[in-house]
């Protein structure tokens, strides 16, 4: 497996928003070996959350020959056009190190505030895919749909990636998701948090049989797991604490609901649910350290190297 880093965007007490604390999260990250620089999207949170596009791009000197991620944007809630403009503009400016992950986002109050029904999020995903290709190509096919149109439109600069960076879809693995995924998408993005080694293995199946089904090489489809929530400590009693506490009541879930998909836990424990997402066909791993950010950096790597 490879693996990433979400950047610490939302504030889990510290209120530490700097620059040059995303900067040396990024610079360790690198020195690190890491090989993903990671950002989430929220309008509307219940805690502080920096935005994701611009956290990238404050980390951009920092980040070497990271990849950088979205993971996932949500275009419809951004404006398909203007986020084609600003996913340029990181691919320009990074020298073409843009993967972007999308998807429509679990927010009624998103879309609410954007004054765009719910119900339409998914159809609007879609919708927003392809005008991000067409966008992304210049002199290509437009684009007309239900909700947008790209007739007329160029936009500049084009990104850097020939036809654009790679657009992967978020899916929490329901079979109409992975449908999704396997007809729009170059890639696919799980979400740690709402799947299980078992769960991950059994959709990663269905996928590769729905990519067979439409022709396209399953073995060659890449994929990823995100928000993999992390704490690893010694104290096994620290860990529960930092479960309960930080990350069940940052989303709305019981503990034991989370137990086996995360990383919180021991040394052991962790390495032991790293193997299992190893063995499930996890490609790349992203983790979000919850508290001590850049000592978890450190650590998850010392327990990686034996995994």
């Amino acid at each position: 497996m490879d693996y990433g880093a979400h950047l610490p965007l939302i504030d889990f007490g510290d209120g530490s928003y700097t620059l040059s604390r995303l900067q040396s999260y990024a610079a360790a990250a690198r020195d690190l070996g890491f090989r993903y620089l990671a950002a989430t999207d929220h309008l509307i949170f219940p805690k502080p959350w920096l935005d994701g596009p611009t956290a990238l791009a404050a980390a951009l000197a920092e980040s070497g020959d990271m990849t950088l991620a979205t993971t996932v944007a949500l275009p419809a809630i951004r404006g398909p056009f203007a986020f084609a403009k600003t996913a340029s503009t990181l691919d320009q400016l990074s020298g073409g190190r843009l993967l972007v992950a999308v998807g429509p986002g679990s927010s009624p109050l998103d879309y609410h505030v954007v004054g765009i029904p719910f119900e339409e999020r998914w159809k609007r995903l879609e919708e927003s895919v392809q005008v991000l290709r067409a966008l992304w190509n210049p002199g290509g096919p437009s684009f007309s749909g239900r909700f947008y149109s790209t007739d007329g439109a160029e936009l500049l600069p084009a990104p850097l990636q020939p036809r654009g960076p790679p657009i992967w879809i978020g899916s929490w693995g329901s079979p109409i998701g992975l449908r999704r995924v396997a007809h729009l998408a170059d890639g696919w993005l799980a979400s740690a948090y709402n799947t299980t080694p078992e769960r991950f293995a059994q959709a990663l199946k269905k996928l590769r049989e729905t990519l067979a089904a439409e022709g396209k090489d399953a073995a060659a489809f890449p994929n990823g797991l995100g928000t993999t929530w992390t704490f690893i400590s010694d104290d096994a009693d620290e860990a529960e604490r930092v479960l309960r506490d930080i990350v069940a009541a940052l989303v709305r879930r019981p503990p034991d609901e989370l137990r086996d998909s995360i990383l919180v836990g021991t040394r052991e424990q962790c390495r032991g649910r790293l193997r299992a997402y190893r063995d499930a066909g996890v490609q790349r791993l992203l983790i979000w350290p919850v508290r001590d950010d850049l000592r978890q950096l450190q650590i998850f790597m010392q327990i990686a190297e034996g995994v």
